[in-house]
């Protein structure tokens, strides 16, 4: 059976309800999941004096959102490979272990990353080896590619016996060209394999053009900075950090931008980064950049949109770094946001409040849990909105754990509130308000993958004015699928007038789809979201074998879908697997003795 056809099938059976003796808070994580270490960062790394994070929970929201709508920028995470040895420090793994090797391409294909850039040191030594445990990993995984940087200590320290700098860069060329040019998921611009250096010209004296005649395969270089695209064979130039300018190197990338924007088609690789500090290296001279708790990081994706747009695109980003623990650039750990929630309950309303920039947030969620420890997912809630009418989710009667956790924008971390006690007493859950009404319009809409959609809610008082605050929130939208929802603005007070805001709706693109469809444990825990607790309410009682039979095909199937495809199909043919595809998507709108909600039909083709 197809796996279209299998979902299809799954969503139906789950659909139907799966209750346990009426309760429908059925936990599909934990407290300690939420907020354990999710990278591939060891989980003995703690935090360190130069501002690198320690191991814990981390945002997977896709890279990519962080930059301009429309874009098709590739993004690829620059890659140390020394780590392990007496000669580097001690961050809790080896870069020759292949299970780490392992666990790192699949945190960066969580986040969204499309490849890396191996910082690369010449043939036959342990980041050589390392190199070819990433060259089989990458392999392994179709879309995800890699390349070689040279760096100039290749020649420093990895020389052929009496050769000049110009023979040994030639000779690691050709090893190079043997080794790795012939991967399939070797990275290549107009068929030619990508080669970068770092700081060769710097500190030698290279003919570029004899070390490009002497391979069969000629390489596409990418040389440093503005110069780079004038340098001789280039096929373009990257950035890079700078930690010696005074305002987080945003004059610098505007200038490499402006200069590569002006040699197009060379190829332009725009550099973002969440700081820099060298104290611990070695070799540091004390060079530091702050991170502003995410605002550099944030910063240097802004300069990008500033100058980028979906009809002028930026066609490679390099993430400065995966894992220079050292120089203080990793982002492997997770961002320090210098975030906090705090969560409480009044009534049946759930409020939080935070410490810190908003605008690290992505979004929240809420869980609810029946003993602190095992959690369900209740509501996915944007920013800009504090509060939850409890009694507009199908949870009976009774007292509650509450936990609010702010889902940080791409690689920055997770923060998750205390335990927010509260006893629910609902009137039979009622979702209906009196004297105030909530429309959508149009109340259906069609939307091509890849592209948004518009549609205005509004709210009416009918009889007195309400002159509190309306919180407009989604349900129903399969979030890690095709749909997301934003509210512009997020929360209304009509007093004695109608009040409305724009709802645009976005359908992800084909290869943000197969990103997320390809996340190990995704099936199940999309479903079970997107479902909520209406997803586990029947009208009446059902037998409990009959409830645990349910469960487990409902826990069960998913894990069978990962597995199970049609054959030969593609990521961006799983991606449209299905499609169209029709969601009758809810709109809530919430106060703390409030709640409304319509539904509106959205179509995905």
């Amino acid at each position: 059976m197809c796996l279209k056809n299998w979902f299809i099938a799954v969503l139906l059976l789950c659909a139907t309800g799966v209750s346990a003796s009426g309760n429908s808070v059925v936990p599909t994580t934990t407290l300690a999941n939420q907020k354990g270490n999710n990278t591939s960062a060891a989980a003995n790394f703690v935090a360190q004096a130069n501002g690198n994070s320690g191991a814990g929970n981390t945002s997977k929201v896709d890279i990519h959102t962080l930059l301009y709508p429309g874009s098709t920028t590739k993004v690829y995470a620059h890659l140390m490979l020394w780590f392990g040895g007496s000669n580097h420090m001690n961050v809790g793994y080896s870069s020759t272990d292949a299970q780490q090797v392992h666990r790192q391409v699949a945190d960066m294909i969580s986040r969204g990353i499309d490849g890396v850039i191996i910082d690369w040191y010449g043939p036959n030594n342990s980041i050589d080896q390392a190199t070819k445990l990433v060259m089989t990993e990458a392999e392994a995984h179709p879309g995800f590619t890699f390349a070689i940087m040279v760096d100039q200590g290749a020649i420093k320290w990895n020389s052929c016996s009496g050769c000049t700098p110009q023979q040994a860069l030639i000779h690691q060329m050709q090893y190079v060209e043997q080794t790795y040019f012939p991967s399939k998921a070797y990275l290549r611009i107009d068929g030619k394999p990508v080669v970068t250096n770092f700081d060769i010209d710097l500190s030698y004296s290279i003919d570029w053009k004899a070390v490009s005649a002497s391979l069969s395969a000629k390489p596409a270089f990418l040389f440093q900075n503005n110069n780079g695209f004038s340098h001789v064979l280039s096929h373009g130039s990257y950035s890079w950090v700078i930690p010696t300018t005074t305002d987080y190197g945003m004059n610098y990338l505007k200038s490499f931008y402006g200069t590569g924007i002006a040699a197009v088609p060379e190829q332009t690789v725009g550099a973002t980064y969440k700081g820099f500090n060298d104290s611990l290296a070695a070799w540091g001279s004390n060079r530091v950049m702050g991170q502003q708790c995410g605002q550099t990081w944030l910063k240097t994706f802004s300069q990008i949109n500033s100058l980028y747009n979906s009809g002028k695109q930026l066609p490679v980003l390099q993430l400065v770094t995966w894992n220079d623990y050292e120089e203080g650039t990793e982002i492997e750990s997770g961002i320090n946001n210098c975030l906090s929630v705090s969560a409480s309950t009044t009534g049946n309303s759930l409020q939080w409040t935070i410490q810190g920039n908003e605008n690290t947030v992505d979004h929240y969620v809420a869980f609810v849990s029946t003993d602190g420890t095992h959690l369900m997912p209740l509501a996915q809630v944007g920013v800009g909105n504090r509060s939850l009418n409890l009694c507009s989710y199908s949870i009976p009667n009774g007292n509650y754990t509450f936990y609010v956790k702010a889902v940080g924008k791409p690689s920055i971390k997770n923060q998750i509130s205390g335990a927010a006690k509260g006893s629910l007493k609902c009137s039979a859950n009622s979702s209906s308000s009196t004297g105030i009404t909530l429309d959508a319009a149009p109340s259906s809409m069609t939307l091509p993958l890849g592209s948004s959609g518009t549609l205005t809610v509004s709210v009416t008082p009918t009889s007195e004015a309400l002159n509190n605050a309306i919180a407009l929130t989604c349900a129903g939208l399969p979030n890690n699928l095709n749909l997301n929802c934003a509210f512009t603005p997020s929360s209304v007070v009509p007093g004695s007038n109608t009040a409305s805001s724009i709802l645009t709706v976005t359908a992800k693109s084909a290869r943000a789809a197969a990103n997320s469809r390809h996340r190990p444990g995704f099936a199940l825990a999309s479903l079970l979201f997107a479902l909520g607790p209406f997803g586990f309410v029947l009208a009446g009682k059902i037998q409990r074998r009959r409830v645990l039979i349910s469960l487990m095909t409902c826990l069960l199937a998913p894990m069978m879908i990962t597995v199970m495809s049609c054959g030969g199909q593609s990521a961006n043919s799983i991606a449209n697997a299905g499609l169209p595809n029709t969601y009758a998507v809810t709109i809530h709108g919430d106060a703390v003795s409030t709640h409304l909600s319509t539904t509106v039909s959205i179509t995905v083709n």
